[in-house]
């Protein structure tokens, strides 16, 4: 089993910035793809960033310029930096991650969520 851990988000005016953090941890052999995921009230969730274990990143239209992934292999964290946030980027974030993990003599992928964190930014 895999835990996900998420730090960060809060309340921000426009134009501010926050700073998410997720941190995995337990049966970890390794990490594939780690990203982030937000949800506003009454939309579906949507891809923010993805960042694969060699540092391909990838970001929605939306944040490009303004948001960036990183992470950090050896301690199996991921963070993404949001600067001159809108009001449109409210929501509730989701960090997530493809985790081979060890089962029994071999190893099998699957796929964890953290449990989510608020981001509010307001007008």
């Amino acid at each position: 089993q895999v835990q996900m851990v998420e730090s960060g988000g809060g309340l921000v005016q426009a134009g501010g910035s926050l700073g998410l953090s997720c941190a995995a941890s337990g049966n970890i052999f390794s990490i594939n793809r780690m990203g982030w995921y937000r949800q506003a009230p009454g939309k579906q969730r949507e891809l923010v960033s993805t960042i694969t274990s060699g540092g391909t990143t990838n970001y929605a239209d939306s944040v490009k310029g303004r948001f960036t992934i990183s992470r950090d292999n050896a301690k199996n964290t991921v963070v993404l930096q949001m600067n001159s946030l809108k009001p449109e980027d409210t929501g509730v974030y989701y960090c997530n991650a493809i985790v081979s993990s060890v089962v029994r003599t071999s190893t099998r992928e699957y796929l964890y969520w953290g449990q989510g964190t608020q981001v509010t930014v307001s007008s």
